[in-house]
């Protein structure tokens, strides 16, 4: 990205509590999916911590905001239900990075969104959330007495007027079960060595997969997040740069086992609705990421009911967003593909319907 570019900002700073309690509100859609992913795959918990913190603290500088990094939900869920190995799933997320560097470097982005539509991006979040859903039950059903308290404790969180917090709140949960049966963890220092997926990781489940996650990607995570930028601080940010930022974090994190990352409306909402105003809470919330990735052995004894409570909880706020569509049987439709079928297929098949749609009606 050009430097001379770039819009001017404010580059204002701040480290008040409320900066703090604003990194936390974005944490609210990172940390349950990144654990998940961390006990289900074989990825390091330790090394995406640190690809989190990392550009939280770069983009949050770079853009001189409280911007978002996010997990590309699509893949990480694909990832958590067991349908798309590590490799592809680390493929999945470079194709995506080449993709988005691409179309947000040639300023393209704009005429390639009108062909996907609102509510073929909404039918893709609604797979997603029904994978999620439907591995979170599974987990869950191993053990439902904790699967039990972990739905209580939601159901306290979401009765104080937190329903947001949830998941974290029960993700904590699950955290001190684990601490009581593990004690606390000894810090180290995780590898920081190249960890490149093999080639073989490029397969038609991979190219599927990326495909729906650009679905997302370009709604969410570039359309809806420079509007609320707008929205909310008043700032000039495009969603052709925050594509070419999404497609160089990948390139770079990726090949050093970070988890595919995105911006995300929901993680700006999150800090801004907590109290963020300034990209100080980017570089705390970096900082905390960074420190926590030093102790992480606690994850392989986290209870996996509990993880599935987790799950659930994070499948349920995004099906939510999935239901605001414009046009519900189309995202009804693409939601119940993508379960049933595969998500690379139901965003083929939702976009093809959506400019035929265009054209006759």
């Amino acid at each position: 990205m050009d430097t001379d570019a770039r819009p001017s900002r404010s580059w204002e700073l701040s480290f008040s509590p409320r900066e703090l309690t604003g990194a936390l509100g974005d944490s609210v859609t990172v940390l349950p999916i990144v654990v998940a992913v961390g006990a289900l795959t074989e990825l390091s918990l330790a090394r995406m911590l640190l690809g989190f913190g990392a550009f939280q603290i770069v983009w949050g500088l770079w853009y001189g905001l409280p911007i978002s990094v996010e997990p590309m939900k699509a893949l990480a869920a694909l990832a958590i239900g067991g349908v798309l190995g590590v490799d592809e799933l680390l493929v999945a997320g470079l194709l995506a990075g080449v993709v988005l560097l691409g179309v947000g470097t040639t300023g393209v982005l704009g005429r390639l969104a009108r062909y996907v539509g609102e509510p073929v991006t909404r039918g893709i979040q609604l797979a997603v959330a029904l994978i999620l859903l439907e591995t979170g039950v599974g987990l869950g059903l191993g053990a439902p007495t904790l699967a039990l308290a972990g739905v209580a404790t939601a159901g306290v969180v979401v009765l104080a007027g937190y329903r947001r917090a949830s998941a974290l709140v029960v993700l904590a949960l699950g955290l001190a079960v684990a601490l009581a049966s593990t004690g606390a963890p000894t810090p180290s220092l995780p590898s920081l060595g190249l960890a490149l997926p093999d080639p073989r990781g490029l397969t038609r489940g991979a190219a599927e997969a990326t495909a729906a996650q650009l679905a997302m990607t370009v709604g969410n995570a570039a359309v809806a997040t420079a509007l609320l930028l707008s929205e909310y601080f008043d700032a000039d940010v495009t969603p052709d740069e925050l594509a070419t930022s999404m497609g160089a974090m990948n390139l770079a994190a990726i090949p050093f086992g970070a988890l595919p990352m995105c911006h995300g409306s929901g993680g700006v909402a999150g800090k801004y609705a907590f109290g963020a105003r300034t990209a100080g809470a980017n570089v705390l919330l970096g900082g905390l990421y960074g420190v926590a990735a030093l102790g992480t052995a606690v994850v392989t004894a986290f209870p996996m009911a509990v993880l599935g409570v987790v799950l659930g909880l994070v499948a349920l706020e995004l099906g939510r967003s999935a239901f605001g569509s414009d046009h519900l049987p189309t995202t009804l439709a693409v939601g119940a593909v993508g379960l049933f079928t595969n998500v690379g297929l139901a965003f083929v098949l939702g976009v093809g319907w959506w400019v035929v749609r265009d054209r006759l009606l």
